[in-house]
């Protein structure tokens, strides 16, 4: 972007949706580059424009294992198996 743009009095990841418009395929090439936009309208935000996740890729195992089991340890069971919230939830 060019500092004659209305960027000048946001934050510069900010651009308003007609700059954003007449400039999408600039854009584009920054965001393949993993940058991230706030576009706004009149002032005011209302999208986000950034790099998608890949769609493959896969959460590493062991790090889910260790979140899992902090929620485990921050939410005790107190004594009920498995198995009698199992049978709870079928009733």
């Amino acid at each position: 972007m060019d500092s004659s743009t209305d960027m000048t009095k946001q934050p510069s990841n900010t651009i308003g949706a007609f700059d954003a418009k007449t400039k999408l395929s600039e854009l584009l090439d920054r965001v393949r580059q993993g940058e991230n936009f706030i576009i706004t309208l009149r002032g005011v935000p209302v999208a986000k424009l950034g790099p998608i996740e890949e769609a493959g890729a896969k959460p590493d195992p062991e790090v889910l294992f260790a979140k899992f089991k902090m929620f485990q340890d921050a939410h005790p069971l107190r004594g009920i198996t498995t198995r009698d919230l199992i049978n709870e939830d079928r009733r």
